[in-house]
């Protein structure tokens, strides 16, 4: 089966296409659901079960997927470190250890850099934008190439929105203050980070609020206000800066071992398809309506917002540039796939700019200004 068809069947979901592979034959579609064997699958999740907003979006994949095949396909869900540790969900996956990972794809980036772009690249796209290079912009083709050397499917699974640059127990003004700081911050962010003189550390989410506390590292990035507020990293760290320039717009990522993927009736493929997409933009929708006033809760009880300067995001933008063309030259894939999304960006951004930049302009002067 050519990508291309591969790719369109399990995207026809979007907008009914589920509901149409459990319509009857004489509609002419696949069999009806309740005519379909009982399946039940396991997924395991890169994120705590605390977590709920990020460990929710498996929760509503899991959840929309039996509800959809009226009971008939079913998904348990196990966060980090209940079956695997968050860290190893791809490997589970290769290994056929279960069927289904909820993750961010950047976590992989040691197996093959090129993972990276299934989630986030510095200065890259925010949610609206990663959504539509994936799902529109021939993101999610490129990605499945590389996810087939892994004998894995993927779909985009979540987005958190813009993250927040992350908590830090000491300001940091400049680039000078960034040498010898020790950080949790994975994927291309990280790196860039180490080429500042950060000494770079990834951590799953359990594990970061100890490793803070004891000291081993002196600054942390997770998400945004609500998750980092119930892993309560303001309780040691004062400073909340922002934006967090490496995840403008993460994409997390539901992965599927490709023999069980190919096991499925084609009306189970298409349930699974539609609820990743439900997942993605249930999961967006919470965090935006949620971190508002998480972020006032901090803010009131002694968090002090603080912006990167500019010397900071011009020196990270410079570096996250040389070194993305550094991995594209080291990797003929990478390449292909980096100026793919070079070209995919620069036309965004040009619309972006226009009506969107406008408005933005506008409306956040008038809040500062209220």
């Amino acid at each position: 089966m050519k990508r291309r068809h591969f790719l369109k069947g399990t995207l026809g979901a979007i907008g009914g296409g589920a509901l149409a592979a459990c319509a009857g034959p004489e509609d002419g579609a696949a069999p009806a659901v309740h005519t379909q064997k009982n399946i039940q699958w396991r997924l395991v999740s890169s994120f705590p079960r605390g977590l709920d907003t990020i460990f929710g979006g498996a929760e509503t994949l899991a959840n929309r997927v039996e509800a959809l095949s009226e009971g008939r396909f079913k998904i348990r869900t196990y966060s980090a470190g209940e079956i695997v540790p968050g860290l190893q969900v791809l490997d589970a996956l290769q290994q056929g250890t279960v069927q289904v990972g909820h993750t961010a794809s950047y976590y992989f980036t040691g197996k093959n850099n090129s993972l990276a772009f299934d989630t986030a690249m510095p200065f890259g796209l925010n949610s609206r934008q990663q959504n539509a290079w994936l799902y529109e912009g021939g993101g999610l083709e490129l990605m499945r190439e590389v996810y087939a050397d892994f004998n894995t499917v993927c779909f985009p699974g979540g987005n958190t929105g813009a993250q927040m640059g992350g908590w830090f127990k000491h300001e940091v003004n400049t680039t000078d203050d960034l040498r010898g700081l020790k950080m949790r911050i994975p994927g291309l962010g990280g790196l860039v980070m180490d080429r500042l003189g950060v000494t770079v550390q990834v951590l799953a989410g359990g594990d970061i609020y100890p490793a803070l506390e004891r000291g081993t590292i002196d600054a942390t990035e997770w998400v945004g206000p609500y998750d980092d507020e119930k892993l309560g990293f303001h309780q040691i760290a004062k400073y909340y800066y922002y934006p967090g320039w490496w995840e403008p717009g993460p994409n997390l990522s539901a992965l599927v071992n490709r023999k069980a993927w190919d096991s499925l009736p084609k009306s189970y493929q298409e349930i699974f398809a539609s609820a990743a997409v439900e997942a993605n933009m249930t999961m967006l929708s919470r965090y935006d309506a949620l971190n508002p006033a998480a972020l006032q809760r901090l803010t009131s009880t002694g968090t002090e917002l603080r912006p990167f300067s500019q010397d900071i995001l011009e020196a990270c933008h410079r570096a996250s540039l040389d070194l993305m063309e550094e991995q594209a030259a080291a990797d003929p894939g990478y390449r292909k796939i980096l100026t793919a999304w070079n070209g995919f960006k620069d036309a965004s951004l040009r619309w972006f700019s226009t009506s969107e930049r406008r408005y933005a302009e506008y409306a956040y002067s008038s809040l500062e200004s209220a």
